[in-house]
């Protein structure tokens, strides 16, 4: 049983949360700490950017229309500078305000990741996709990291020709795997290449060895050749390639990926490499980072935990407080989790039952 410093069990998101700190401090990802708001102008200029679009706003003392923190790497794009030549590796747990998936609610989710800016090279992005696999499997070892590449399927429907708004459709049915759709947008049109890229589906090798007939030359040759390398350098992880992850290329330019666990519906880490987002910023640096959304954790720590707590004592109004203290340090000597109470709390699912009379424990 993992204890923290304090000596009680910590639950299973802590125990990630401490555990992925390290893991990016090992790398030389330094910890960044921010404020809890920033300006609205900065997330309205880049909503589509942002995994949820409600954002909570108020005025500031000053009249400037403020913002609590949507998203972090909004701010650390802003709040850094471009150094020639150079990275920094960022990694952070912050807590973020927006609606929850689930309760349709504004809720303050914690998250944490990291980000890699500045002169990112094959290397950087290979240790970040990495850190992105050791991260899933710090978490739960039943987990899969997908990836896709965005010059592959900016490629491959380009030579579709298609205007503004097909396009859109287009990578609308790509997200989706939505062939017939895809054929229904492009009467006429040669769509072989990006069928298979609906179709292409699992390990790295298979896929990439299906797409080389229609990614033989140029930009999509050269994503391809840098989606193979990643991979090989991945294969002792659980990955796999899945080009329906689309996200929007006016922000993301090359590798993107998700990461699921078992038991949780949706990914529960998000990235990919964005140059395209600096360059709407006004920087001259690349960068790619990931995020981790650690309330969905929540949900296998319930799992894992059929009790709410170890060992319910109850005692009564006469007892002794010194004795009864006594009593609760003995019992929470060997990291069992132990509430006092003169009586059984409504809903609370506990391991054992200990009663505290004549100043002394009575199982």
């Amino acid at each position: 049983m993992t204890m923290n410093p304090l000596g009680y069990p910590l639950k299973r998101e802590e125990r990630v949360l401490f555990g992925l700190r390290a893991l990016y401090q090992r790398h030389g990802y330094r910890q960044y700490k921010m404020g809890k708001f920033e300006e609205y102008d900065l997330y309205a200029r880049n909503k589509d950017f942002l995994v949820s679009d409600g954002i909570i706003t108020f005025t500031d003392t000053d009249g400037r229309l403020m913002a609590l923190k949507p998203d972090v790497t909004l701010s650390i794009i802003k709040n850094t500078k471009d150094v020639e030549d150079q990275v920094q590796k960022v990694c952070y747990s912050e807590n973020v305000y927006r609606i929850s998936g689930s309760t349709r609610q504004f809720k303050e989710l914690m998250q944490t990741g990291l980000e890699c800016i500045g002169d990112v090279d094959l290397y950087s992005l290979c240790e970040v996709i990495a850190l992105a696999a050791e991260s899933l499997d710090l978490i739960d070892a039943d987990n899969v990291l997908e990836l896709s590449h965005m010059g592959v399927v900016s490629a491959l429907v380009n030579t579709l020709d298609l205007d503004p708004d097909e396009r859109a459709a287009a990578l609308q049915c790509i997200g989706e795997k939505n062939i017939d759709g895809l054929k229904k947008l492009c009467p006429g049109k040669d769509v072989a290449g990006v069928e298979k890229l609906i179709s292409a589906h699992g390990a790295p090798k298979a896929v990439i060895e299906a797409l080389r007939p229609f990614c033989g030359q140029g930009l999509a040759k050269a994503a391809l050749d840098e989606l193979e390398t990643v991979t090989r350098l991945l294969n002792r992880h659980n990955v796999q390639l899945d080009f329906s992850i689309v996200n929007d290329m006016n922000y993301y330019n090359g590798i993107v990926f998700q990461g699921y666990i078992h038991g949780i519906p949706t990914g529960v880490l998000s990235g990919g490499q964005y140059d395209r987002l600096m360059q709407r910023m006004g920087r001259e640096s690349r960068a790619v980072g990931f995020a981790i959304y650690m309330d969905l954790l929540e949900r296998l720590d319930k799992e894992s935990r059929p009790y709410d707590v170890d060992v319910l004592l109850l005692y009564d109004a006469s007892a002794d407080v010194a004795a009864l203290s006594q009593a609760v340090e003995v019992l929470t000597k060997d990291g069992s989790t132990v509430t006092a109470q003169r009586a059984i709390p409504d809903k609370l699912k506990y391991r054992k039952l200990v009663k505290f009379e004549g100043g002394k424990i009575i199982d």
